[in-house]
């Protein structure tokens, strides 16, 4: 019985619906904000961006013991945090140890000093308890950093720093409003729900393997509340349940980060979401491999690759190809006027048309059709982080960055192409994917028959493996000849194709009549809403990838995975979930306008503007079934009251789903299951 679930669970998995356009959105959105790809246009989150870089290196500095220089860009950047006599407190008993860690005479000296003028004083007014603390630190005088049972061993150890510099980040965070990108904080909610959900289900996620190395056990320290925010109005109890519950907080976790956030729920849900440690270099690689498989950033091919650098190498004549211009040195961080780079297509270029016609080990029909529905539009070019983070960290402390020209543009873009994890794959297979972004574009052109044909000239057995998405596309070509008034053409279709498909499969019955009742709406009604050629193209692009041997970007599928867990866990829950229209996670889950036949397409869109950056996309929180109505059941349909849940939740510190499980087995009546529980 338990394999049957799992296989059963693994299947709802795998045709979990996704609104992959709304991820482009989100992961453009963050790529833009974390200066990940070159564009065009100046990214609307150019001060949270610098915000976050100062963030970064004020953390570097207090992990590296160098107190003064965090300070000094405190003062210089967000001088009121300082305010605090608590952090600034927390700072000067830093400073003080790591002068004594040093171990030379005129380090001590200045320790002593620094005991006297500075770290005495804060002492006096930060809290009632930094005095007596004050007089502990300076054992560390007489105790050495090595020295066995030394009382101060805590305040030597390198792990203060990490805590001080996490709790420094936790501070400017909220100070600054510098919060990360939308995508990022929707993949550690997203993460952290599918840990619990399997963890409760006693099973082992399919993606565990990337989301432990995705997700970190770590988290930043919570900021230490100032006294006036001691005494804080008493909150909703159901903010705070759902706060405790979303980021795994304690009660009064909780109520302490509402207090922070001065009863701003939202805020606070974004606060203890950024505490949440990444693995930042694999989340880029996860982004990087995703952008390359859904065509918006360009793939050079090894030999391509090659001739590059000998040109970067040399006299870099790859800059007037890429048109980069160079950047001043005394730039804002990065500077926000950005490059605009045109697509480099080996094939365009004179000097390299004699390999474009013989290197290549992909040829016949399938390389002409590379060359033939190569995408010819604008891709993005990945340039990293890697190579500006030094730069950029030095020009926020007002220093001027070393290396600032078009030769070192070029070549960090180079590097990171390097590191493209499509770059050392055969050439065959960069051909292939080329193929697939074309006929991906055509699907999303409307141009259903021109796919049909070339899909049928790659591999005339897909559509007999894949009879759904035949079914489908010639339903989207029997729908544009409907719009263009050619009944003839769609009757021609319908016959030659959707007939044929429903007398196989009586499966496809019902979708038929659906599609042919389209003949019966007046002359002037459009049906270009029934039509999701998006989300067509989506699915013939992972299916035509599989068949030639390319594999389905990670990203995907921790995407796919951990949609499924979260809608499973609100089903246990019996709620919505308050916090996934911020995060996108209902627009995620509402593919665009799905076609006629499909039972989603009953479902009705609301819409608004996620973020000023992002484009208008469905938000609506109801999941709809095969029979049109909504599959979520709430609390009251089996007899819960919200207060009742909310008491045994809280008097027991219990999640949702059990306190709403022991109402149910004693009459919704609360105060029997505690009474139950602790007699």
């Amino acid at each position: 019985m338990i394999q049957v679930k799992e296989i059963l669970e693994l299947d709802s998995m795998d045709t979990m619906q996704v609104n992959w356009e709304a991820l482009d959105a989100l992961v453009i959105d963050f790529a833009k904000s974390e200066r990940l790809i070159a564009d065009s246009s100046p990214s609307s989150s150019s001060s949270s961006y610098r915000w976050r870089r100062l963030i970064c290196q004020i953390r570097h500095s207090v992990e590296s013991g160098d107190i003064d220089s965090a300070i000094d860009l405190l003062r210089l950047h967000t001088p009121v945090v300082l305010d605090d006599r608590r952090l600034l407190f927390c700072l000067q008993k830093q400073k003080f140890i790591e002068l004594l860690r040093k171990g030379t005479d005129e380090d001590r000296d200045s320790a002593i000093r620094c005991a006297r003028t500075s770290l005495a004083v804060c002492a006096l007014d930060a809290y009632p308890e930094a005095y007596e603390e004050f007089k502990h630190v300076l054992l560390a005088l007489i105790y050495d950093k090595d020295e066995e049972k030394s009382p101060v061993a805590n305040e030597w150890c390198a792990k203060r720093r990490y805590e001080i510099a996490g709790l420094l980040s936790s501070v400017l965070r909220s100070h600054l409003h510098a919060y990360d990108p939308i995508f990022s904080m929707t993949l550690r909610y997203l993460i952290s729900i599918d840990k619990g959900f399997c963890l409760r289900q006693g099973a082992s996620s399919p993606i565990s393997d990337l989301t432990e190395r995705l997700l970190l056990e770590e988290r930043d320290p919570p900021p230490a509340l100032q006294e006036s925010l001691f005494e804080a109005p008493p909150f909703d109890e159901v903010d705070i349940q759902a706060l405790a519950h979303a980021i795994e907080l304690t009660r009064q976790g909780a109520v302490d980060s509402l207090r922070f956030a001065k009863g701003d729920i939202y805020k606070a849900f974004q606060n203890e979401l950024c505490r949440i440690t990444l693995d930042v270099s694999f989340l880029h690689e996860l982004v990087q491999e995703y952008c390359i498989f859904r065509g918006i950033l360009d793939t050079l091919h090894p030999q391509e690759v090659d001739q590059l650098n000998q040109g970067c190498n040399s006299t870099c004549t790859f800059e007037s190809e890429l048109s980069v211009n160079g950047a001043q040195g005394n730039s804002d961080l990065i500077s926000d006027q950005q490059v605009e780079m045109e697509v480099w297509y080996p094939c365009d270029a004179p000097a390299l048309s004699e390999n474009c016609s013989t290197s290549r080990t992909y040829q016949s029909a399938d390389s002409q059709l590379v060359q033939r529905y190569r995408v010819r539009g604008k891709r993005k070019r990945w340039r990293g982080r890697d190579g500006d983070l030094e730069a950029s960290l030095g020009v926020v402390a007002g220093t001027s960055a070393d290396e600032s020209s078009a030769n070192a543009s070029c070549r960090n873009m180079l590097q990171n192409f390097n590191k493209s994890p499509l770059i050392y794959n055969q050439s065959q297979k960069l051909d292939k994917l080329e193929i697939v972004l074309g006929l991906n574009e055509l699907t999303r052109k409307g141009m259903a028959a021109e796919v049909f044909e070339e899909i049928n000239t790659l591999d005339p057995e897909f559509f007999v493996l894949n009879p759904v998405l035949l079914f489908q596309l010639k339903q989207a070509e029997f729908f544009k000849h409907v719009n263009a008034g050619d009944q003839e053409s769609a009757l021609k279709v319908a016959s030659s194709h959707l007939g044929p498909l429903a007398a196989k499969d009586p499966a496809f019955l019902k979708p038929l009549k659906e599609t042919l009742l389209v003949f019966l709406r007046p002359i002037e009604q459009p049906i270009s809403n029934g039509l999701s050629f998006d989300a067509l193209a989506t699915s013939l692009q992972v299916a035509v990838s599989q068949r030639l041997g390319i594999e389905e970007p990670h990203l995907m599928k921790i995407i796919r995975t951990t949609l499924h867990s979260h809608t499973e866990w609100f089903k246990l829950q019996m709620c919505k979930d308050q916090f996934e229209g911020l995060l996108w996670i209902s627009s995620l889950k509402q593919p665009g306008s799905p076609l006629i036949g499909d039972s989603a397409s009953k479902s009705t869109n609301d819409t608004c503007t996620q973020g000023s950056s992002l484009v208008t996309m469905s938000s609506s929180n109801t999941r709809i079934a095969e029979n049109g109505k909504t599959n979520e059941t709430s609390s009251v349909d089996i007899g819960c009251d919200e207060n009742a849940i909310l008491k045994v939740m809280e008097f027991l510190a219990l999640p949702r789903a059990d306190a709403i499980h022991l109402l149910g087995q004693y009459n919704g009546n609360p105060e029997t299951v505690i009474q139950q529980l602790f007699a």
